[in-house]
């Protein structure tokens, strides 16, 4: 391989790695955010409180999203085949 499908690859690798995560980062964000505000405006000052509703919200969101992240991660794969079969 040359250095730019090596760039190529690594490139596409990357993006998927983003396109993947990016549900559960995004979920997790905004939950965080909004259990601070209820922190915030309650002053309740529990650091403990925000472990447990993220945690449950990103295994609801990967529950929901894991058929869209196999197929990511599937086509991912068959490009990276293609690749080495291709040469």
């Amino acid at each position: 391989m040359t250095g730019p499908e090596v760039l190529e690859v690594a490139r596409d690798s990357i993006w998927t790695i983003v396109i993947v995560s990016s549900p559960m980062l995004v979920v997790g964000l905004v939950v965080g955010v909004v259990i601070s505000l209820v922190q915030a405006l309650t002053q309740i000052q529990e650091q403990t409180l925000a472990f447990v509703p993220k945690i449950l919200a990103i295994f609801v969101t990967l529950l929901l999203a894991l058929p869209f992240m196999a197929d990511a991660m599937h086509s991912h794969m068959m490009r990276i085949s293609s690749r080495i079969i291709g040469g």
